[in-house]
């Protein structure tokens, strides 16, 4: 049976094993995404595959679940919200950096590709 925890934990495998194509088979064809490394919004199967192309690029790439910040609402019927804390880690300039961002999701799980919306956002380091 599928969750709305399910497809984020099939998301965050697609991200750590640097498959693209799972990733796309993922969002709506209308999806939109506010991806954390990027100031453009996507909203376009291209557009979408040119940021995660460049995103399994990076050497090391994973992204690990703060499982206690999750949040899942249901909206009605299908559809739901998550939201939460995960950490993105990759190589930069030959070092090993963490990157931690909220997220939030809209997914139907009545839909083949459950992802409607995605935002995420890198947080802020306190000052």
């Amino acid at each position: 049976m599928k969750t709305p925890k399910k497809v984020l934990e099939q998301w965050m495998q697609a991200v750590n094993n640097g498959d693209v194509e799972s990733l796309l088979a993922l969002y709506d064809s209308n999806a939109v995404l506010i991806p954390t490394f990027s100031n453009k919004l996507l909203n376009t199967p291209d557009k979408l595959r040119g940021y995660f192309e460049k995103l399994a690029s990076r050497d090391e790439l994973s992204i690990r679940l703060h499982d206690k910040t999750l949040n899942v609402q249901a909206v009605q019927n299908d559809v739901f919200v998550l939201v939460g804390i995960y950490n993105w880690s990759f190589i930069v300039d030959e070092q090993l950096l963490t990157f931690e961002a909220r997220f939030s999701y809209v997914i139907d799980l009545a839909r083949p590709s459950p992802i409607l919306h995605h935002h995420s956002s890198q947080i802020p380091r306190m000052l």
